[in-house]
């Protein structure tokens, strides 16, 4: 038996729709970066990029548990002196409640090229509409 390589032609990338709808973040997140990854592909390839695309909707519905959502920060860094900037869960959601998401699935992705290539799969919208339907995306029930 000989080992089977696929080839950039033979890798079908379909499209999901996620709905975050009261769904914990952190277990949306993982399943959105597994279908990302295409370790859900029976094609894959640990370092060739067989996943799918993912659209996120309702990113505004997403929850934490516990007392993480009072507790949790977001920070980050301007470059300048004195630029580290702190925005909690509870502000940033109200804001844009897209960033969460987005750095969650990210977070959960390869830190090299490929997983910043994986990444450019992962589309968030705050609302229930999302401008994908050509692509005829099919719904994937998030687990628990």
């Amino acid at each position: 038996m000989s080992t089977r390589i696929p080839s950039a032609k033979e890798i079908q990338r379909k499209w999901f729709v996620l709905d975050a709808s009261g769904k914990t973040l952190g277990r949306l997140a993982t399943q959105a970066a597994n279908v990302l990854s295409g370790k859900l592909n029976p094609l894959y390839t640990p370092y060739i990029d067989t996943g799918d695309h993912v659209v996120i909707i309702n990113a505004e519905k997403i929850v934490l548990t516990g007392l993480k959502a009072d507790q949790k920060l977001y920070r980050r860094y301007t470059g300048f002196p004195g630029g580290l900037r702190e925005e909690s869960f509870i502000d940033l959601l109200k804001r844009r409640p897209e960033a969460i998401v987005e750095q969650a699935v990210k977070g959960m992705l390869p830190k090299s090229k490929m997983g910043r290539q994986m990444a450019t799969k992962l589309k968030v919208y705050k609302g229930d509409k999302h401008p994908h339907q050509a692509q005829k995306p099919e719904p994937l029930e998030a687990t628990a």
